[in-house]
């Protein structure tokens, strides 16, 4: 890929003209892989607390955590736009609070941009990051830090009523200045008509095909997690079995005494040894 970074009006152009293909990173090495792959935008999701900290849901992530991971995928990433995932309790206790620590994103992580969960309640928080020159992408339907709430992670906006509260939901933060809207585990044709509606792209995981982008998690595409696998996951590859197959072999060569062999191995002069050794 060249060096020239996609942008965030580059992105809302894209609405109805070319899917946007969106992908999670949470250090430098997954960051240059999927930069060089040509993904849109990299996501430096709060879903590393899951498959990068170990952790059974997205709850536990610090702030510092974040910056911490979007700044190895900033330094790994030329040509994606780079969106931090706001942690919970990141952004919901004050609209101060909600820009400051948006704006350590960009000043700190060096993203491009932010990711909030939320509907109609997070629109002044939205409003006052935009306001303050920082791009926000939206998340609605199926919200991972609402899990207590909600008893798990289960499919959104099976009723009409929910569905309407939804699409009511993204226009709101659209109106509030999102640039984009993540869809997140609802109904194919609820998020065909959301993504019709909505004058930005949507993102969809989970949502379908008609939406404008699609995101997936970088270890789930890789088979690198196997904890559990979403519907909505498809693996494009087995890394995870190839890796252990590789580390296996390692372990073996090592106590077999087979690695490392003469070609990895570095030689002094012979005689530079023997006044060494004596």
């Amino acid at each position: 890929m060249s060096g020239k970074r996609v942008t965030v009006p580059e992105i809302l152009a894209a609405k109805g003209n070319r899917k946007l293909a969106v992908m999670t990173a949470y250090d430098y090495a997954s960051a240059r892989i999927a930069d060089e792959a040509g993904m849109d935008v990299l996501l430096v999701g709060d879903s590393l607390a899951m498959v990068v900290l170990g952790h059974d849901d997205t709850l536990s992530v610090t702030m510092d955590e974040m910056l911490h991971h979007t700044k190895a995928v900033a330094r790994g990433t030329n040509h994606a736009l780079v969106v931090g995932d706001m942690p919970f309790l990141s952004y919901q206790v004050s609209v101060s609070e909600a820009v400051r620590n948006a704006g350590r994103f960009l000043k700190e992580g060096r993203a491009q941009a932010v990711k909030i969960e939320g509907g109609r309640e997070t629109a002044p928080q939205i409003r006052a990051m935009v306001d303050a020159g920082i791009p926000v992408m939206g998340h609605v339907g199926l919200r991972p830090q609402q899990v207590a709430r909600l008893g798990g992670f289960k499919v959104q906006s099976k009723t009409a009523a929910e569905a309407a509260h939804l699409l009511e939901d993204a226009r709101i933060v659209v109106e509030a200045g999102c640039f984009a809207v993540v869809l997140e585990a609802i109904p194919a044709r609820v998020a065909q008509v959301v993504t019709r509606e909505l004058p930005v792209p949507t993102i969809g995981i989970g949502a379908g095909r008609d939406c404008d982008g699609q995101v997936l998690v970088y270890h789930d595409v890789l088979g690198l997690f196997d904890r559990f696998t979403p519907r909505f996951v498809k693996n494009f590859a087995q890394l995870g079995t190839a890796s252990r197959e590789a580390l296996a072999r390692y372990a073996a060569e090592v106590r077999e005494g087979r690695f490392p062999g003469p070609e990895h191995e570095f030689s002094i002069d012979d005689d530079e040894f023997k006044r060494f050794a004596g």
